[in-house]
């Protein structure tokens, strides 16, 4: 059972968070600035200075599918460049190609082939992990690789690995992206979420208790927003063992019942409905993310508002500006909170709560 009075209580929620994991996701700033400065150090701008072929993005279990996923968004089907997300570093890859990855795993051993076989192959290479183990091995003295510089514990590494891959396809000229801006936003929205901070003026916590007994649904009105759900989805379930529903809301329209269902939640048609059909059916929780600015966004928007009038917008380019790069950082962290309130109010992490 949630216990919401938890999370208005500084010293409860300190007792409760007994492996210091809000202390752990509000140093993501942190994370960016320490990584860009590592990249810096190892020469990344003049080691990708030159337009690859192709850029790899391999994804293994943990946040880089995540990343790749806001990568890929941000980039867009104009990138000048193929980008390929893979498991595993293709055959084709060579003294041309880019390859990026990211783990949390030091003994991956797949992903320590697939360095392996990209560094023998000549491709310029970029690791985010751990400096030891086989995969450490397999980078030595062949591939960029930048350790956590920040002590934070396992799960807690997104906003690293974005902040690496962000400077990477900066030099590359694929992006332009204030890798400092997007630090020094996350700083600021980690004050925003402080556990001191009250419920009604804290978005994580009003987030968390929006969320809470409900099944949330993700939908994302433009790409980049999408993939900041898959990442929403993935902290909900790590921490606090929420399933949700992810999608762009093209395609959440084509879930048929379920949108029947979102509709009905959000119009206040069901403000009477017999709580036993309720608990049948499913409560739900429509969030429309937006990260986009445009006419074609404004125009997913209005059409998924009109649909869905009581429906949830967060739109973090209102809060903040910098661009969409810095809204999805922004928005990805504040997911990461309020999955860590949420789990914490619940009892789901570190344990009985009281």
């Amino acid at each position: 059972m949630l216990d919401d009075t938890l999370l208005d209580d500084p010293s409860r929620l300190a007792d409760a968070d007994t492996g210091g994991w809000l202390r752990a996701a509000a140093r993501a700033g942190a994370q960016v600035r320490s990584t860009a400065e590592a990249a810096a150090e190892a020469g990344v701008e003049r080691i990708f200075s030159e337009r690859p072929r192709a850029v790899v993005l391999i994804t293994r279990p943990g946040h880089s599918v995540a990343v790749a996923g806001v990568v890929m968004a941000l980039l867009g089907p104009g990138c000048s460049v193929p980008v390929v997300v893979a498991d595993e570093v293709p055959p084709w890859v060579g003294a041309l190609d880019v390859v990026l990855a990211h783990t949390e795993d030091s003994g991956d051993r797949v992903l320590a082939e697939s360095i392996d076989r990209a560094v023998r192959r000549g491709a310029r290479t970029l690791l985010t992990a751990p400096d030891s183990g086989p995969i450490a091995a397999a980078a030595a003295g062949r591939a960029v690789l930048l350790p956590p510089r920040i002590d934070v514990p396992p799960g807690f590494s997104f906003h690293r690995a974005l902040g690496a891959w962000l400077v990477v396809l900066n030099s590359l000229g694929l992006l332009k992206v204030d890798v400092e801006l997007v630090a020094d936003e996350l700083d600021r929205e980690a004050e925003r979420d402080h556990p001191m901070h009250e419920s009604f003026v804290n978005p994580a916590k009003s987030l968390a208790l929006r969320v809470a007994d409900r099944t949330p649904l993700l939908w994302g009105l433009d790409e980049v927003a999408t993939s900041i759900g898959v990442h929403g989805a993935g902290v909900l379930g790590a921490f606090a063992g929420v399933a949700s529903d992810v999608a762009g809301y093209p395609q959440a329209l084509t879930r048929t019942v379920l949108h029947r269902r979102a509709v009905q939640g959000t119009s206040g048609a069901d403000l009477f409905a017999d709580p036993d059909d309720e608990v049948a059916g499913g409560l739900v929780r429509v969030l429309l993310l937006a990260v986009r600015q445009g006419p074609v966004a404004d125009a997913v928007r209005h059409a998924a508002e009109d649909a869905l009038p009581g429906a949830d917008v967060l739109e973090p380019a209102v809060e903040v500006a910098g661009g969409d790069a810095v809204s999805a950082a922004l928005l990805a962290l504040r997911f990461e909170l309020a999955a860590l309130y949420l789990g914490l109010a619940a009892g789901a992490l570190g344990g009985n709560p009281y």
